[in-house]
């Protein structure tokens, strides 16, 4: 990586203190000279005051503690803002559970810095040959690719993976993006992410990566917010496919 590009790893935490010490470790042996963004949404668990007390004596790792759950969306979106106004080049998120292995960092920094092919947004994919997903039931898997066909044709996106939170983006770009009219909290923020950067067209590639089940812990998504990430994808939709029809501006409730 040229020590001229500047690269801000982020990843927003709830209850991950199993997992956010090994996996910053793993962060630094893979990315070392990437700097790191912790957006913790007041961890009852103490995820953010241990981050905090670590940043004091670890200079490439940064803080942002929340009064509470106010959304994986809003964290993103705080994240992009951060890397924004720090003068990053490139923001690359991944989940804080494990789910994202730290040895698929340098495939989709390769194929961010790469000089042959520019491109504005990098997906790590489970869905291109090559991607795969280690752990999850036949049920999971199902539901994950009936979502990622449902955004595709509501939204008309043009990657494979649109669900998928472990991205790497050209920070110039985000400053595109029209952060009042992104309408979702939660989980669907991924995919409505994709399409306002599409439809300012950003340049999208995807690399395949290994999904793996969360190691410690348990899953922050439940029943309502995945109806809720289906009306944000709907309505969005409607905006695209009916031309002159003028939506409301629907949000998720926090996760």
């Amino acid at each position: 990586m040229s020590e001229q590009v500047r690269v801000l790893i982020t990843l927003a935490t709830y209850n991950e203190m199993e997992n956010l010490p090994g996996l910053l470790e793993q962060i630094r042996q893979f990315a070392p000279q990437a700097d790191v963004l912790v957006v913790d949404d007041n961890s009852p668990d103490g995820t953010g005051r241990w981050c905090q007390e670590q940043s004091a004596t670890w200079p490439w790792l940064h803080c942002i503690l929340r009064p509470g759950k106010l959304g994986l969306g809003t964290a993103t979106m705080e994240a992009m803002r951060w890397a924004m106004e720090h003068q990053y080049h490139w923001m690359l998120n991944m989940d804080a559970d494990g789910s994202h292995r730290p040895e698929d960092l340098p495939v989709l920094l390769g194929r961010a810095l790469d000089p042959h092919e520019p491109v504005d947004v990098v997906i790590g994919s489970r869905y291109v040959p090559g991607g795969q997903v280690q752990g999850w039931p036949w049920h999971r898997q199902w539901m994950s690719r009936a979502i990622n066909t449902y955004a595709r044709w509501l939204l008309g996106l043009k990657v494979r993976d649109c669900s998928g939170a472990f991205r790497c983006y050209r920070v110039e770009v985000l400053k595109r993006l029209d952060w009042e009219w992104i309408r979702s909290r939660g989980y669907s923020f991924q995919e409505e992410v994709l399409f306002h950067l599409q439809q300012a067209g950003a340049r999208l590639a995807e690399v395949p990566i290994t999904f793996v089940q969360r190691r410690h812990g348990q899953s922050k998504i439940n029943l309502q917010e995945a109806w809720s990430a289906l009306w944000v994808l709907a309505m969005l939709g409607l905006g695209r496919l009916i031309p002159g029809r003028k939506l409301s501006n629907p949000t998720e409730q926090p996760r």
